[in-house]
């Protein structure tokens, strides 16, 4: 396993981390939500922990508990599946306005955040095994993507909308 540097991105490490005023730690994934503080850039709050953070944190939570051994790429996409079909269906039989506004109930908000928050665990448990950088492979993504799709001409009449 590779060295990894301990002391977090402020060099305070987790027992020094900072606090709001209600005292949550203002660093790390299990902060706060949705008044404001870390982690809720709209609301005021300090920017959430960086890619990185999370990445270190995921592969030092999964080295301590010995569970490398499990954390094959097959085991860690079929995880993915199962996570991201849980957050599927939170939304399976809502109407598109009920599937809009679901982040307004506390409780319902809380398990898509928990749900996210799994999906994009094993996605970068999944990417580190195989040695990916995400946020360049969805660059690269993006990029090739404006190019396959390139913006319409708004003047060609197939692309514009009619009613007749």
């Amino acid at each position: 396993m590779r060295e990894r540097d301990r002391t977090g991105r402020d060099g305070a490490g987790r027992d020094g981390a900072a606090k709001d005023p209600a005292g949550r730690e203002t660093v790390g994934w299990e902060t706060a939500g949705r008044d404001g503080a870390a982690g809720d850039p709209a609301g005021g709050g300090p920017p959430g922990p960086d890619l990185a953070e999370l990445r270190l944190r995921l592969a030092d939570f999964a080295s301590a508990r010995d569970w490398g051994r499990y954390h094959t790429p097959k085991n860690l996409v079929a995880a993915l599946s199962v996570e991201a079909s849980e957050l599927l269906e939170i939304f399976q039989w809502l109407t598109p306005e009920q599937s809009s506004r679901v982040m307004e109930d506390a409780a319902g908000a809380h398990r898509v955040e928990d749900e996210v928050a799994d999906v994009l665990a094993y996605l970068l448990q999944f990417c580190e095994v195989l040695g990916i950088d995400p946020l360049a492979a969805l660059a690269a993504k993006i990029e090739r993507n404006e190019t396959r799709f390139p913006v319409p001409d708004r003047t060609d009449c197939r692309h514009r909308h009619s009613s007749e």
